[in-house]
């Protein structure tokens, strides 16, 4: 495919064109979703079954994209710069659209992935049309080539090193109208959250489950509270610190292998090889007009591309504990109403 030459009849060469790049995008797509086939599957080799090839990797998600980007734009000999941006960013929007539908991907993955999946997909069509203005022939082929082969490479290189192991820690604040006992008991336990309770947050929307209940057994340090969320998920967590009505913190304890399949992605399950929730706190204190809560937690994050999976991260943990303390904040303020006296 190295374009349409020039045709008296203007129809034709614009059915040969309208040819021409439906079967670039259709060889990216294809591309792309066989490139997600071959990282996705168990294939292992060497000590401890290490998959070969994982999703979760620098060459699947950041090299795969450019290489759909790259295919899709060079296919079709689109001789104008931002053309070629687009008939490579189309063909990476279908397959991703497909991994979806094919239930392949998580709305999850989906979400935090398009940013950049459609950025690297504009760039291989930037380094297609540099490819084909200034490239020879033969220097054109081995190119292609590349393109194509560069995510195998990239991934036997990625697989020699160990993936960093970041700890993140995120604080989120609000200030509650009631006094600190009132706050403190929506803290310590919490009770069934009603329907007409919960709100929109968009680490709901985009697929994370809402929070149910806290239900605590024993007092002070070394009870447990057991968490549960949407789909059956439960977290474990066990008191290291109680100073009543100031400080609250526990260890959090997510056995992935008690999560009900499908609860959530299997690349952002908690407590899985990639991300891991491990500790939360709620600190009280009395400000004029109410009591400052603050809920902070860390997290673990092991990827080879933390600096770019860890502002996903702490948002999701961010935006989970605003939505949390929205909900404690109005039933504090509630609780502290009723206690007032009547006039």
């Amino acid at each position: 495919m190295t374009g349409v030459s020039q045709d008296s009849d203007p129809v034709r060469a614009a059915r040969l064109r309208t040819r021409l790049n439906l079967s670039a995008a259709a060889i990216a797509v294809g591309y792309g979703l066989a490139a997600r086939l071959w990282f996705g599957w168990k294939l292992v080799w060497g000590d401890g079954g290490k998959a070969v090839f994982a999703v979760m990797s620098v060459a699947f998600i950041f090299v795969v994209p450019t290489g759909i980007g790259f295919l899709g734009a060079y296919l079709s000999g689109e001789p104008r710069f931002w053309r070629s941006i687009g008939r490579a960013i189309v063909p990476a929007l279908i397959a991703l659209g497909a991994s979806l539908l094919l239930a392949w991907e998580g709305l999850i993955c989906i979400f935090l992935w398009l940013p950049l999946f459609v950025g690297l997909s504009a760039l291989g069509g930037a380094v297609a049309y540099l490819a084909r203005r200034l490239l020879g022939e033969r220097s054109k082929r081995s190119a292609l080539g590349i393109a194509v082969a560069l995510p195998l490479g990239v991934g036997l290189t990625e697989r020699a090193f160990e993936a960093p192991s970041d700890a993140r820690h995120v604080a989120t604040e609000l200030v509650v109208a009631a006094d600190p006992a009132s706050a403190w008991a929506e803290i310590v336990e919490v009770p069934a959250i009603r329907p007409e309770e919960h709100g929109f947050a968009w680490s709901h929307a985009i697929g994370f489950p809402r929070p149910i209940a806290a239900v605590t057994t024993g007092k002070g340090v070394g009870s447990l509270r057991e968490a549960s969320f949407e789909r059956g998920i439960v977290f474990y967590e066990r008191v290291t610190e109680h100073d009543e009505g100031r400080l609250l913190s526990f260890t959090i304890d997510a056995d992935p292998n008690t999560i009900p399949a499908q609860a959530l992605d299997e690349h952002v399950t908690l407590g899985g090889p990639y991300f891991d929730v491990l500790r939360g706190t709620y600190r009280l204190e009395p400000v004029p007009g109410g009591t400052r809560v603050v809920l902070s937690s860390d997290h673990r994050l092991s990827t080879h591309f933390n600096a770019y999976a860890s502002l996903w991260t702490d948002f999701v943990m961010r935006d989970t504990q605003t939505y949390i303390l929205a909900i404690v904040a109005r039933r504090a303020e509630a609780r502290a109403r009723a206690a007032k006296p009547s006039p």
